[in-house]
């Protein structure tokens, strides 16, 4: 019995072009229908009769493995790559923003700096202020120690409370430190705010004024003398006696009698002029 050229005994010979095409558009669709969800294809349209359209290239298929094994073919992704093209060309260009690039210094931090806090009192100005001296005896050549003042909704360590604020200072190599102020307005005129760098002595000089809080004008304020003692009430108003009653009129009758017997006694004689 003849077999064609390059088949083995028992193998049904060699496959032809056409079965070769067949087998590969198979091994296609089962790729696809494991890979893509052919839901969220928005080329994939169902007609009325049943079939399935492809509305891309405006092909019909019997079934979605057909569909599928289409997409993944030459003429599919060749539509597709046109498609994208031409909304790429037909899209406006917008300028791009223009994006500060900020090198971030990684250095080896050395840990905290030595600081001292002082509380002071100006009785003239009724001011309370406070100087902080930082040390940073092995701060980095040509470096100048910084500081800000930071809210507390800025910060993430502690839980936020609008009654304090906080002063943090800044200088490498060592870590950034924070103090926990009152979170009262800053006094920055000139001859009270103000800040110092040593290079000699590598120390860090800041004082800061705080402003005296304003009174509150719906809170009632609370008189007290200097002795700490609250003023006397006021003394409470006199009362004057009623007026005498107009001569010539008769005064008015006394209240009955309280032995129960009813009987009222005489009127008083009529004054002088009265009625004859």
């Amino acid at each position: 019995m003849d077999r064609e050229w390059g088949s083995k005994p028992g193998g049904g010979g060699a496959a032809s072009a056409q079965n070769e095409a067949i087998d590969r558009r198979e091994r296609l669709r089962r790729l696809a229908l494991e890979t893509i969800d052919i839901a969220k294809d928005p080329y994939f349209m169902r007609n009325h009769l049943g079939s399935y359209e492809c509305k891309l290239c405006l092909t019909l298929h019997n079934n979605e493995g057909n569909y599928l094994a289409h997409t993944q073919g030459k003429r599919h992704q060749t539509n597709l790559a046109k498609r994208a093209a031409r909304e790429a060309q037909e899209a406006p260009t917008q300028p791009q923003p223009h994006k500060r690039t900020v090198s971030v210094r990684r250095t080896v931090k050395i840990g905290r700096p030595g600081y001292r806090v002082t509380k002071q009192y100006d009785p003239e100005l009724k001011q309370r202020s406070l100087l902080f001296q930082i040390e940073y005896p092995e701060i980095e050549d040509n470096i100048k120690p910084k500081h800000r003042v930071m809210s507390s909704f800025e910060q993430k360590v502690q839980p936020y409370d609008k009654k304090y604020q906080y002063l943090l200072f800044a200088a490498e190599p060592y870590e950034t430190i924070a103090f926990k102020v009152p979170s009262t307005e800053i006094d920055k005129s000139t001859p009270k705010f103000f800040s110092h760098w040593d290079p000699d002595s590598k120390m860090f000089t800041l004082q800061v004024y705080f402003k005296p809080n304003k009174p509150d004008p719906f809170k009632p304020q609370s008189t007290i003398e200097s002795n700490g003692l609250l003023p006397p009430p006021p003394p409470p108003p006199q009362t004057q006696p009623p007026p005498p009653p107009p001569s010539g009129l008769l005064p008015p009758p006394p209240p009955p009698m309280a032995n129960g017997s009813g009987a009222y006694p005489p009127p008083p004689p009529p004054p002088s002029g009265g009625y004859m």
